[in-house]
């Protein structure tokens, strides 16, 4: 049996942060941040919201558009870097909050590649169980309170979110048709968050000097989605006999506008299939895939038997890709 994508959904704090209140804490100007990354806003969370809470609004939203009562979910599945806690996981958080009390939940931790980690690890788990029929997967995080504002080129990229999906069996050739992961832990330093682990546990002596926040080798990232976003094109386009000619939609993952409209058009993607929310949003990390393709399935819709491919590159470094023949509502269901 084939699954695929039957409901989307996304949550967006309501505190909108505008590159006019980045540029004075950061001391760069708002035109340079719109001109070197294309985003113009973000959201921040609210300081009572945690990851869990951003998720579960999201997850509400994915199941009440896939008309799927959140006690048939087998899995819950959450994609972040940026969890409520070191333990438990943020997933048992959300299945609780959500009602979801006969699905097994964990988390994903592949930074801004974990959304697509999580897809894949959800379509071979609800594979491999034949009682299995349905996987909620999601993609949160709160980036604004491990932004270290005197790093300019990393504070002005991110922004907080929730997305989620839910993966169940779908009729005919539609669904979730192949994907790919890949991994280079030779570059773990580029993008890392030192504190807080049993390598570097959080002391007042490390928090003084910033082990707790955030930090990216932009340069070095840039370099690594140049080159590994067309291989990971090539690879999954080829396993699948495919040409991008035939994909008819891309969302990748929304690390920065400017930077994915050069890779994908040298790549040779037309951009009219590259659909970009980080104008509005940024950077929400794990987040940043299903909120564009919720966003796209809000807005302008996709056509059923579309042909969608999700791109998502993290820290690690990680990438992961996957191809869908869009089904897209409960209508597409397989027969229970």
């Amino acid at each position: 049996m084939r699954y695929g994508i039957v409901g989307t959904g996304s949550y967006l704090p309501s505190t909108v942060v505008s590159n006019e209140a980045i540029a004075e804490r950061t001391g760069i100007k708002a035109s340079w941040i719109a001109e070197r990354t294309g985003i113009h806003q973000r959201r921040f969370a609210q300081p009572d919201q945690a990851t869990s809470d951003l998720a579960g609004l999201a997850a509400q939203q994915a199941l009440a558009a896939a008309e799927l009562p959140a006690e048939l979910l087998d899995f819950v599945i959450l994609g972040t870097s940026t969890p409520d806690f070191p333990q438990p996981a943020t997933a048992v958080i959300v299945q609780a909050a959500i009602g979801a009390d006969h699905a097994a939940a964990f988390d994903v931790n592949s930074v801004c590649s974990s959304f697509v980690y999580a897809l894949d690890v959800a379509r071979g788990l609800l594979a491999a169980d034949e009682k299995a029929r349905y996987a909620l997967v999601i993609g949160a995080d709160i980036y604004s309170r491990q932004l270290d504002f005197g790093d300019h080129r990393s504070a002005v990229l991110f922004g907080d979110g929730a997305g989620a999906v839910v993966l169940g069996p779908v009729d005919g050739e539609h669904g979730m048709l192949a994907s790919r992961l890949v991994s280079d832990g030779r570059l773990q330093d580029l993008v890392k968050v030192a504190g807080g682990g049993s390598r570097n546990p959080h002391t007042p002596s490390s928090l003084m000097t910033g082990a707790g926040y955030f930090t990216m080798q932009g340069r070095a990232v840039r370099e690594y989605v140049e080159t590994t976003v067309p291989d990971l094109l090539e690879g999954l386009l080829k396993e699948s006999d495919l040409t991008l000619d035939d994909i008819d939609m891309v969302v990748p993952h929304q690390a920065n506008a400017i930077l994915l409209r050069n890779t994908f058009a040298r790549a040779g993607l037309p951009l009219e299939k590259l659909h970009l929310s980080c104008g509005h949003y940024g950077n929400t990390a794990a987040a940043s895939i299903p909120i564009t393709l919720d966003s796209v399935v809000r807005g302008q819709g996709i056509d059923r038997g579309s042909l969608v491919m999700l791109l998502g590159i993290g820290g690690g470094m990680s990438a992961g890709a996957s191809l869908h023949r869009w089904v897209g509502t409960s209508a597409g269901l397989a027969a229970a």
